[in-house]
């Protein structure tokens, strides 16, 4: 990936970064970031001389079909690892197993707080239960990160991306050895995902909405039916009163 396609996109897009110095040569860390667009997950590792492992939905890995398979050779050539959402506790269960190996085996995990995508570029609650979990299992620093102007690269329903430059902040490590062993107590697990939480904000500049972004999703997805519905409405009354 960094040879195929991190030199080009560091050609074309100019990407600047602060704080390298913050992200350990060796041994296990956890990168935590915000998630402004798809491509958070590209311009992040091409900025670092390590790989830096995410997850991603199974559905990327078992889609039928050649788009399907070249999919699923892209994801795995770039180091995604595939999470099945099904089940009980269904994608959770399966970041923390994920994120848990990835440490054990040295290396760096890339993980977003949020769980989605920012649905309008605000930094939304990030979701206590993966983060914290892996943090505390593993006793691996968190290093904040906060991804700037990606957003901005390629809007939604825009199919051509926009030469521009993105940033990258890296903030000081985190130590959460003080809560080590208390991976199951929630008001823990809240309360180092809040720390998170506010050093990405300090470094992203963004504004912080008290609520998860699947929350504000739903809320503009049902906001857009409603106004679709009102002017469908009015539509039909329009023409009844023409008629």
């Amino acid at each position: 990936m960094k040879v195929a396609i991190g030199g080009p996109l560091k050609v074309a897009f100019r990407p600047w970064v602060e704080g390298l110095e913050n992200v350990p040569a060796t041994g296990p860390a956890i990168l935590a970031s915000n998630h402004l667009s798809f491509s958070d997950s590209f311009f992040l590792p091409v900025v670092l001389d390590r790989k830096v492992t995410f997850i991603a939905k199974a559905e990327y890995f078992t889609t039928p079909g050649v788009k399907g398979r070249l999919t699923a050779a892209f994801f795995k050539g770039v180091g995604q690892l595939p999470v099945d959402r099904s089940g009980a506790r269904g994608a959770g269960e399966a970041a923390i197993r994920s994120g848990i190996e990835v440490l054990e085996r040295g290396e760096l995990f890339g993980i977003y707080p949020e769980g989605t995508r920012s649905p309008d570029g605000r930094l939304y609650r990030g979701k206590p239960g993966g983060l914290a979990r892996v943090a505390l299992a593993t006793g691996a620093p968190v290093i904040p990160v906060a991804m700037i102007d990606t957003e901005k690269i390629q809007p939604p329903g825009k199919v051509m991306p926009k030469l521009m430059r993105p940033g990258i902040r890296i903030g000081k490590p985190l130590d959460f050895s003080r809560y080590q062993g208390m991976e199951h107590d929630r008001f823990v697990l809240r309360a180092v995902t809040d720390e998170v939480m506010y050093e990405i904000m300090k470094l992203s500049g963004q504004e912080y909405v008290d609520m998860y972004a699947t929350a504000a999703k739903r809320q503009i997805a049902e906001a857009a039916k409603a106004a679709k519905e009102a002017e469908k409405a009015q539509k039909a009354g329009k023409k009844q009163d023409e008629s």
